[in-house]
């Protein structure tokens, strides 16, 4: 009988001979093994792990060396060809499905959906437990590539399906209070994920929470609006409207036979004693690569009870044992942080629990230390048995890092071991530190790591003790595999850095000067280093006000040079240059050039296209850069920094990069803008007419989109960035630029109703048009500009930026251009009363346009027309100009084209009296306005026509709804017309 192979994808890649874990090589290696695996049983190209390991640029050797590494992976394996067997130019892993973790997850998931279908609700729920715990950490861990990010994410949709599934069970059978805590986390950890929030809801308020529950909801409704500009999804805010009325029907809880049990339950593999294994009730995501994962297949007995380790602890010694009190003082002027403490608070482990270990991190000077020991004095009494304190010194000036040896001796001493008594083996020193440990409750602080590697030897393994862990770098490998607890540290929130200041220099001096406090605390970007050090300035200057030092910092804005000190542990800049010295010459190139990209946040491509890489490397050093916290990522994908980072960064550039360098940058990034939002707005605006970039610069990353709902959502990511990339390329002199990436906006922003952001972009535009002396430039954004301003209702200004367009676009004989001028002038027209005027402007762009134009255009030009009659009161005529129109848009399938043709025909059927025709046409406008998505002025002004044809119809009460919506929509807008639309919804409330 063959030696059972096991294998693992739920956490880090593994394989386990046995009870013995197989060493399965390097990363490339550990690769093919990994996409073998997730074939679960299928066959697996020889060019499709090329393509897996290596993209689109694999090396002449690849095939060979793919044929090595599984030459490799069989005799590691020790299965000689009976595991990876060849087929043809394939390999398949012939494994059993008891012994894949993700087969046995795919079982667990099919037998728990059985039982919820047979009724059997409590078996439904231990098998979707066993299920998640099999997960040891991020899926794929220790893999590399985009094959492997494609693959966590899918396997990741997965894991987070079996938690929505066991959370509903627990909700249905009464575990609300307790499931609370867990959906709270998913919840701050998936914000804009509406499943969890809603099932968050409904356990505050079955818990006695209404309040939180309606909270919850608030914290949902403001966070959609502000990234993604929509309401909550229906069903969230039905919820919401039933816990606002105390729906006693919310309260009702299913009733099951049998004990609603929450501990999962346990099996060890049936050929590997549980003598032989460590104890499996390790935290989600914390079991150590070394042992091997529950088995988990068509053998469990999901009500076993997990057997106890055989091991027992050693005996404590008989003489009294030294109780250390090592944690520094706290910081006097400790403000803040209570959302983080109550996280923190939530991972102290129980006297009989595994021991945990919480990793702090954050940048330089955002208060990691302070808080490490702030928390670790607040929690000290629940240590009895000592706190010990010891500085790693992971990102010293001088000195290096404190080697885990002379940690472990440092620790060993602390609890009474006589240095005589130490071994020298590093291992050795691990081993009685644990064995010291054990039966002690001890907290540990280790601050300041360099990495992972230090900090693995002085873990300990008893339960009961807790270690804080302090790093500049994120110690991934801690949290992947040890199971650490990740904490991260953010600036202040403005609340927080205005506590921080009353609480050093007095509540009657902050009081006195509120603006002045503000501008402090914006200055010094909220981090707690820099308003530390701008306190002490003030407090030595108490007979200065607090603006003089507001105005100092405003002088320096850009430089570090108002947050120096003697003392570099509180100086900002040396303080940050700690971790930049700690960069590779690549990561830190970058981090310099980043300073060059004006926006609040960068994408991947675009920092790539800024230093001239290509993606997987610019990927790399960003991930570098992230480790230190010299980079966040708020969002995956987008990378963001504060503004002394910002600052700092500038200093190092100034003086570093040469001239010729940074413009060569500047230029990379303009081109990467450009041609990015030339190819999204080609996709999205069919009918105007094109302009012509020149070529970008080889290096550049430019984005491209498969689909118009993907350049849609590339202009919403981008849309603060594209706004300061055009301030910043007209700031530079880079004017052809400037005015073509205002081009390409333009639509995007009219569309979506950013009057404001449009009108900005394009007089910044026209400064370097006007530059530039191209009538070309000043022709298309004058006409921009005649488009913002009417949508403004500043119809004289205006009608001054098409008459200049059309008598430039006339000049330089562009007739495309031209034609579409004319339609614009008559929306200028419109706006000004001058109906007559505006269906003749329209009637010229049809001459213009002549037989043989272009399909989509003539739709739109005979839509104006039939627009135009109709608000003449020719509603007949008006028909017949749409009718055509119509024709033509829906030949080209064109959703936006068809919504405006609809809405004109909704129009003129309301007013011949036609209430029923103008409602399927009003109706289905709205619905194509919403599938194109990102047209949200059009959409209320087509809910507001639908809502007169249903008033005529007799309807108020729906009326109602449907003008309600619109306001809400113009509103979020700022639209000028939402004042007109809310007084006649008050004409309409009863």
């Amino acid at each position: 009988m063959r030696e059972q192979v096991r294998f693992a994808v739920l956490g880090p890649v593994s394989a386990w001979r046995g009870a013995v874990e197989v060493n399965l090589g390097p990363p490339r290696q550990r690769a093919v093994l990994a996409v073998l695996l997730l074939a679960e049983g299928g066959r697996v190209p020889v060019d499709g792990l090329v393509d897996a390991l290596w993209g689109d640029a694999p090396p002449a050797s690849a095939v060979g060396s793919v044929r090595t590494y599984v030459h490799r992976l069989r005799r590691a394996l020790g299965e000689g060809a009976s595991l990876i067997r060849s087929m043809g130019d394939a390999y398949v892993v012939r494994a059993l499905p008891e012994d894949l973790d993700l087969a046995a997850f795919r079982e667990l998931i099919a037998r728990a959906e059985t039982a919820r279908r047979a009724g059997d609700v409590q078996q439904a729920a231990a098998h979707l437990r066993d299920a998640l715990a099999l997960w040891r950490g991020p899926a794929l861990s220790g893999v590399r590539g985009e094959f492997a990010q494609a693959g966590r994410e899918q396997l990741e949709t997965l894991r987070l399906s079996a938690l929505e599934s066991s959370l509903a069970i627990r909700l249905d059978l009464g575990g609300h209070a307790q499931a609370v805590p867990e959906l709270a986390a998913l919840v701050a950890g998936r914000p804009l994920d509406e499943r969890f929030r809603e099932m968050l809801m409904l356990a505050l308020y079955r818990s006695g929470r209404q309040s939180a529950a309606l909270q919850t909801y608030t914290e949902a409704r403001t966070l959609l609006a502000e990234e993604l500009g929509v309401d909550p999804a229906p069903a969230l805010q039905r919820l919401y409207e039933r816990i606002l009325r105390a729906d006693p029907a919310l309260l009702a809880v299913p009733r099951h036979e049998g004990p609603a049990t929450e501990a999962p339950s346990r099996a060890t593999p049936t050929d590997v004693t549980a003598a032989d294994m460590t104890p499996l009730d390790l935290p989600s995501f914390g079991t150590t690569t070394g042992t091997p994962p529950a088995d988990p297949g068509p053998r469990i007995d999901s009500a076993a009870q997990q057997t106890p380790t055989a091991q027992q602890a050693p005996t404590a010694p008989a003489s009294p044992r030294p109780v250390p009190a090592q944690l520094p003082s706290d910081l006097p002027g400790f403000v803040g942080r209570q959302a983080q403490l109550d996280q923190a608070s939530t991972l102290i482990p129980e006297a009989d629990a595994p021991s945990a270990t919480v990793v702090i991190g954050g940048s330089a000077g955002v208060g990691k230390t302070a808080f490490a020991v702030h928390w670790a004095r607040r929690i000290a009494p629940r240590f009895p048995d000592g706190q010990l304190y010891l500085n790693l010194r992971g990102f010293n000036p001088v000195g290096a890092p404190v080697p885990p040896a002379q940690a472990l001796r440092t620790l060993l001493e602390a609890l009474g071991v006589a240095p005589r008594e130490l071994p020298e083996d590093q291992d050795a020193l691990a081993a009685r530190l644990r064995t010291v440990l054990t039966g002690r409750r001890v907290l540990i602080l280790l601050d300041n790591a360099r990495d992972a590697g230090q900090i693995r030897p002085l873990l300990p393994g008893a339960p009961g003790c807790l270690v804080i862990v302090t790093s500049r770098n994120r110690l991934g490998g801690l949290v992947a595999v040890e199971g650490a607890h990740p904490l991260r540290l953010d600036v202040l929130s403005a609340r927080e850095g205005h506590d921080l200041l009353l609480r050093r220099l007095g509540a009657a001096r902050v009081a006195a000067e509120p603006q002045a406090v503000r501008e402090i605390v914006d200055r010094c970007a909220r981090l707690p280093l820099a308003l530390a050090i701008a306190a002490a300035r003030a407090a030595d200057r108490t007979a200065f006000p607090l603006a003089s030092l507001a105005e100092e910092l405003a002088e320096g804005h850009g430089s570090l040079d108002a947050f120096t000190d003697t003392d570099e542990a509180a100086d900002v800049r040396a303080v940050l240059s700690w971790s930049y010295h700690a960069l590779s010459p690549g990561a830190a190139r970058l981090f310099r050039l980043l300073v060059l990209h004006p926006g609040p946040d960068v994408s991947l491509s675009a920092a790539a296209s800024l230093a001239g890489l290509g993606t997987a490397a610019a990927r790399s050093l960003l991930a570098e850069l992230v480790h230190t916290h010299l980079v966040d990522e708020p969002a995956p994908g987008r990378y963001a920094w504060h503004d002394l980072l910002r600052a700092y960064a500038a200093e190092l550039s100034a003086g570093t990069d040469s001239p010729g360098e940074v413009t060569a940058a500047r230029r990379r990034m303009f081109d990467h803008y450009l041609h990015s939002a030339y190819g999204a707005a080609r996709l999205m605006d069919l009918t105007r007419d094109r302009i012509v970039p020149a070529e970008p610069s080889p290096e550049v990353r430019a984005e491209s989109y498969p689909t118009p709902q993907r350049a849609l959502a590339w202009f919403e990511a981008e849309r603060a960035v594209l706004v300061a990339v055009v301030r910043e390329a007209s700031a530079c002199g880079f004017d052809v630029h400037a005015w073509q990436l205002a081009w390409c906006v333009e639509h995007h922003f009219g569309r979506q109703g950013l009057w404001h952001e449009l009108g900005v972009t394009l007089r910044t535009a026209l400064e370097s048009a006007d530059r530039l002396g191209d009538p070309s430039a000043l022709a298309h954004i004058h006409r921009g500009l005649a488009q913002a301003e009417s949508y403004a209702k500043r119809a004289g200004d205006a009608r001054a930026h098409i008459e200049r367009a059309i008598e430039l676009f006339a000049k330089v004989g562009d007739v495309p251009a031209l034609t579409e001028s004319h339609r614009q002038l008559s929306v200028v027209l419109e706006v000004q009363g001058d109906l007559e005027g505006a269906l003749d402007h329209h009637r010229q762009a049809l001459e213009l346009l002549g037989p043989d134009g272009e399909g989509r255009l003539r739709s739109w030009i005979l839509n104006g027309l039939g627009w135009y009659h109709s608000l003449l009161g020719r509603h007949r005529e008006a028909l017949v100009f749409c009718a055509a129109a119509l024709e033509l848009a829906r030949t080209h399938d064109d959703d936006y084209t068809l919504g405006h043709v609809l809405n004109s025909i909704g129009h003129a059927q309301h007013h011949l009296g036609a209430h029923d025709e103008a409602v399927a046409a009003l109706e289905e406008a709205l619905a194509r306005f919403r599938r194109v998505g990102g047209v949200p002025w059009a959409e209320a002004h087509t809910l507001a026509s639908l809502a007169d044809s249903r008033l005529s119809l007799g309807q108020p009460e729906r009326a109602r709804v449907l003008l309600g919506e619109a306001v809400r929509i113009l509103d979020r807008l700022g639209h000028p017309d939402s004042a007109v639309m809310r007084e006649k919804l008050a004409a309409l409330s009863p």
